[in-house]
């Protein structure tokens, strides 16, 4: 599919692994990390991108190792886990010359962050990381709604048409709130992949769920969240069933929370989670970020 005018595609090795990213706003001085969900690929971020790189940012989406274009691995039992993840993001800095970054993850992009954030997996990351935006993420997420992920995403299905997979896609990321046709039609078109027998399927190797068997406690994680310091935002998609209002009560009261670094924005018209494609979920991480790196700035 034709990338936007604004927005060029590459590849880089990282922790042994090709890792594919668009990247907006070459050039520009502040750098923004946007880094998508679990079963998803960088492409669901170009609407942030588009936002945030005509303010100024330059913007890096990576594709997930096993997502979309970045290489498949091949000890999927060892690399797909969050700690494999950080060593990417870590390397992905250090190759693409970035000394400090704003990081913005939707669902396991956010928890990948938090754990870069905390600087207990990868030390050097967390004087990299100046603000935290966890979209419809948190350090501890809904058991129910982890498996009600792990079922859709463990087995993706196959059909014989591209639209029958828009279809599918339509249903199944319906929490995702509005969508334009053009958006669902972009969605579908950047996570597809053709099978040997003709067929479509989502873009994505099935292995990395096994993350879920291999790494059972991956995304218990408030260890980390409790050793974070710089501003946290949280858009929590208020039909969520991953992100409960107990969770997010219990964020404000530890960590960033605790030391006055936490906001909440809750979502309407969504759950699991935002697409980050309107003005009601673009315009407060704008704000958040821009407010964040005047601090920066003057620091």
């Amino acid at each position: 599919m034709t990338l936007p005018a604004a927005c060029s595609s590459a590849y880089i090795q990282c922790a042994g692994r090709e890792i594919h990213y668009t990247e907006w706003g070459a050039g520009n001085q502040a750098t923004v990390i946007a880094w998508h969900g679990l079963a998803r690929t960088g492409r669901d971020m170009d609407e942030l991108a588009t936002h945030l790189s005509a303010l100024g940012y330059r913007v890096i989406c990576p594709d997930t190792i096993g997502r979309g274009l970045s290489q498949w691995s091949p000890v999927p039992e060892h690399e797909y886990c969050l700690a494999f993840y950080a060593r990417i993001a870590a390397e992905l800095f250090d190759r693409l010359g970035i000394d400090k970054a704003h990081w913005v993850g939707t669902s396991m992009g956010g928890s990948i962050g938090t754990v870069c954030a905390s600087g207990l997996l990868e030390p050097g990351m967390k004087q990299r990381i100046v603000s935290l935006t966890l979209n419809d993420n948190a350090p501890k997420l809904a058991q129910v709604a982890i498996e009600r992920i792990r079922a859709y995403a463990g087995n993706p299905p196959a059909f014989d048409t591209v639209l029958e997979l828009e279809a599918f896609f339509r249903q199944v990321y319906k929490p995702y709130g509005w969508l334009s046709d053009a958006q669902w039609r972009r969605l579908t078109e950047t996570s597809t992949r053709r099978l040997t027998d003709g067929r479509v399927t989502p873009h994505y190797d099935p292995a990395m769920v096994q993350q879920f068997i291999s790494h059972p406690d991956d995304y218990s994680i408030w260890n980390h969240y409790d050793r974070i310091a710089v501003p946290v935002l949280c858009l929590r998609g208020a039909d969520s069933d991953l992100v409960l209002p107990e969770t997010i009560n219990q964020m404000q009261d530890r960590g960033p929370g605790q030391r006055g670094l936490l906001q909440v924005t809750e979502v309407a018209g969504c759950g699991h989670a935002p697409a980050l494609n309107v003005a009601e979920q673009l315009d407060p991480i704008a704000v958040f970020i821009g407010a964040s790196n005047q601090t920066q700035e003057q620091a």
